[in-house]
């Protein structure tokens, strides 16, 4: 049964810099997703309360009819929620550069979601995850947790696993966004696209792109041979996703294409199968973290200062797509709307070829009970075999965690395709295992494996 609106809804991760981008796009649609109360949850205080004055402000442009509750503990913030969106990032930023750079000094992917930051990040979320859907079915009034917690993929086989019955949707706006540049090649709005899809998260590819029943993706296929998946100015497209890193990402998707031109991949598809240019075109000194961190949050935190200093509130963020999308599924999952959107499933023969319990990637109907997955049927050898490989990776991760098992967790590291070789995976596995401490559950070995 749908609740009545309107709502109570939870913002965990309240002190992120995607939230008042966020806010920003529930507030203009107030009159569809009409709310009452909306609460900021996260463990560091400091950050939440300084993010929290420009949230207020937000709210206040449009209307004095929502109150906002800022809050460190549970049961303020879950008491009776109707809704609660996800985006932790555990260990911030600091643990992000480990994630980045440990790698990086073995000539190896340094990616928060992808390669051995990937598995780094998902070992520090599972737990703290789990906890959070406990509070939830605590203190809430049967609500829905719409996750966008890194890594998606490893995160939702960790709640399978150990709350197989919680009310959790995991959604990514990374194929969202690559909608976006696609419906700007095309001249239409991303609205305008139906897509098909298959893959894990971050982990995939679309093999249709339609408008008015019109399959565009030979159209597409021809402009990403001369300049990748971009426009002449991507900013145009979505600011967020301007960042000179980003540039490459989607330039990146032309080799990719020329290699494999079938379907068009996931950007983060460059990682595992370009992982030899990725790594030579790196900085170990200066990642992705450290370009997020001069930039969003930088410009952010900034514009609070001047917003207490002046009373002026600068441009500090925007709505892009991760705003966006995280509302238009609330949106559907509240009225039963049924609208289409890619979501991470169980799969359960969605895509046939592949296991029943594999946590994938695919077109779903959004209804106020949850996703109906759309059948993809049968996939190619070649995106099974990578898929598969990948799934196995992720899944030893999880009972690593799970176990408290080192030889799961190197079986894991080894297992990736980024990772060349097992002596790779065990020096960076060991280097994470110091970096985390405090962060990781204690990983013991069962044999005679001595760590370095």
């Amino acid at each position: 049964m749908s609740k009545q609106a309107p709502f109570i809804l939870t913002i965990v991760g309240g002190g992120s810099t995607y939230t008042p981008g966020i806010v920003k796009s529930l507030m203009v649609r107030l009159e569809e997703f009409p709310l009452k109360e909306i609460r900021l949850y996260d463990l560091d205080a400091e950050r939440q309360l300084a993010v929290s004055k420009v949230v207020e402000y937000v709210i206040r442009q449009h209307t004095n009819d929502v109150k906002l509750t800022v809050t460190t503990d549970p049961a303020e913030a879950f008491t009776a929620a109707d809704y609660v969106f996800a985006q932790m990032r555990v260990g911030k930023y600091k643990m992000r550069e480990h994630d980045e750079k440990i790698p990086l000094r073995h000539q190896v992917v340094g990616q928060e979601t992808c390669g051995p930051g990937g598995l780094a990040y998902g070992l520090r979320t599972i737990e703290p995850m789990i906890q959070l859907i406990d509070f939830v079915e605590q203190y809430a009034n049967d609500a829905w947790i719409i996750n966008y917690s890194n890594p998606a993929a490893i995160v939702a086989e960790g709640i399978r696993r150990l709350r197989p019955d919680a009310k959790v949707l995991n959604i990514c706006d990374m194929p969202v966004g690559v909608m976006r540049n696609m419906a700007a090649v095309l001249g239409v709005e991303r609205e305008d696209l139906t897509v098909n899809y298959f893959g894990l998260n971050h982990f995939g590819w679309f093999t249709e792109v339609f408008v008015d029943g019109e399959d565009k993706l030979p159209e597409l296929r021809e402009h990403i041979a001369k300049f990748g998946l971009l426009t002449e100015d991507i900013s145009v497209i979505d600011v967020q996703h301007s960042d000179p890193s980003w540039v490459k990402t989607y330039k990146n998707i032309k080799p990719l294409m020329d290699y494999f031109p079938e379907y068009i991949p996931n950007p983060y598809m460059q990682y595992y199968l370009m992982s030899t240019d990725i790594v030579d075109d790196s900085n170990p000194e200066h990642t992705r973290a450290n370009e997020v961190m001069a930039g969003r949050e930088k410009t952010l935190f900034e514009a609070i200062r001047t917003f207490e200093e002046t009373g002026e509130m600068p441009e500090a963020f925007h709505v892009g797509v991760h705003g966006i999308f995280i509302v238009d599924v609330a949106i559907s999952l509240a009225f039963d709307r049924r609208e289409r959107h890619l979501v991470i499933v169980e799969n359960n023969g969605a895509i046939a070829n592949i296991p029943d319990d594999a946590m994938v990637e695919v077109p779903a109907y959004i209804t106020s009970h949850g996703p109906e997955p759309i059948r993809v049927g049968h996939i190619p050898l070649f995106y099974k075999g990578l898929m598969e490989q990948q799934l196995a990776s992720e899944k030893l991760l999880v009972e690593a965690t799970i176990e408290g098992s080192y030889e799961k967790a190197l079986q894991a590291f080894t297992l990736n395709k980024t990772v060349p070789s097992a002596r790779h995976a065990k020096t960076i596995l060991d280097e994470m295992i110091e970096a985390n401490a405090g962060f990781w559950p204690d990983l013991q070995s069962r044999h005679t494996l001595v760590r370095n």
